[in-house]
C-alpha cells in the first residue's frame, strides 16, 4: 500500500523479483513521481543499470558509507 504524499518514499529492491518489463515499468514510474511530484526516492538495490540511473548513488561496504 502507497502512503497518499510519502516523504521520502522508501524502496527495498522494487524491481527484485521482476521481469526486466515490469521492472523498466517500476522505475519509469518512480522517476515520473520524483520528477513530476519533487518526490524523495530512497532505493536500496544491487542492480547496478538501475543505481546508474538515479540522480545521486550512494555505496555502502562493510556497513560504511563509500562514494
Amino acid at each position: 500500500r502507497l502512503v497518499p504524499q510519502p516523504d521520502p518514499l522508501l524502496a527495498d529492491e522494487p524491481t527484485g523479483n521482476l521481469d526486466q518489463t515490469t521492472g523498466e515499468e517500476i522505475i519509469h514510474i518512480l522517476r515520473t513521481l520524483n520528477h513530476q511530484k519533487n518526490l524523495t526516492i530512497v532505493m536500496v538495490t544491487h542492480d547496478r543499470s538501475i543505481a546508474d540511473q538515479a540522480d545521486r548513488i550512494v555505496r555502502l561496504a562493510g556497513g560504511r558509507i563509500k562514494q
